[in-house]
């Protein structure tokens, strides 16, 4: 399996999500709550959160974050837990052909044998942490991760097609829209949702990267 990794940089820290979070996820989710994405609601829900996403990375094809904004540590001590991310669906392709048996997936990402691809997402923020820089710079650290340290060949970005604030937010980043998947799967609020999906792929990443950095280094 993949070791966990801290990343951090822009203000931000990215640390590898723990029981211990739990609390803390709670307080930031209170406030607004988002429609098409699974927010803790309390304590207990905060628990389960957590509980689901560990038990999803087990698998090795998920890296679950807990996101500390650390810009003001001198009010806030080592920074406060404002909301949490994750890597999914990595995967290992083998090359060359022929492909390994099964229904399609590689062997299972590991420090030896790093993802060929990878998904950013299961994102959401505090209320008052949006429109901050903390999302450019959590995607900027989790894009070079993927890119510079694992050498994938594209990162996939989702959501549901109704949520125009992250998908206007994903087409910030500079990512290449490619459609809208029909009916593809459980939404969060008991409907079936259509996905609009998104991508970055490896020569895309060096023009992704500089933008992100300019729109970071602009006084907010």
């Amino acid at each position: 399996m993949l070791s966990p990794f801290t990343l951090e940089g822009h203000g931000v820290r990215l640390e590898p999500l723990a029981d211990a979070h739990a609390a803390d996820l709670a307080e930031a989710a209170a406030g607004d709550r988002s429609a098409h994405t699974w927010v803790p609601d309390g304590p207990e829900d905060a628990r389960r959160y957590v509980r689901a996403a560990l038990s999803g990375a087990r698998d090795g094809r998920a890296v679950p974050f807990a996101i500390r904004d650390v810009r003001d540590i001198r009010h806030h001590g080592d920074g406060r837990v404002v909301g949490s991310t994750r890597f999914l669906d990595l995967d290992v392709f083998a090359w060359p052909p022929p492909w390994p048996p099964g229904v399609g997936r590689g062997p299972e990402p590991s420090d030896d044998q790093p993802p060929t691809v990878a998904e950013i997402g299961s994102t959401w923020l505090a209320a008052g942490t949006r429109r901050t820089g903390v999302n450019p710079a959590c995607k900027l650290l989790l894009l070079a991760h993927a890119f510079e340290a694992w050498g994938v060949a594209r990162v996939t970005l989702k959501t549901d097609a109704r949520n125009k604030t992250s998908r206007a937010a994903i087409d910030r980043l500079g990512a290449q829209f490619e459609g809208v998947r029909r009916a593809h799967g459980p939404a969060s609020d008991g409907t079936i949702r259509d996905t609009a999906y998104f991508s970055i792929l490896a020569a895309e990443w060096p023009a992704v990267r500089d933008h992100l950095e300019y729109r970071l280094s602009r006084p907010r």
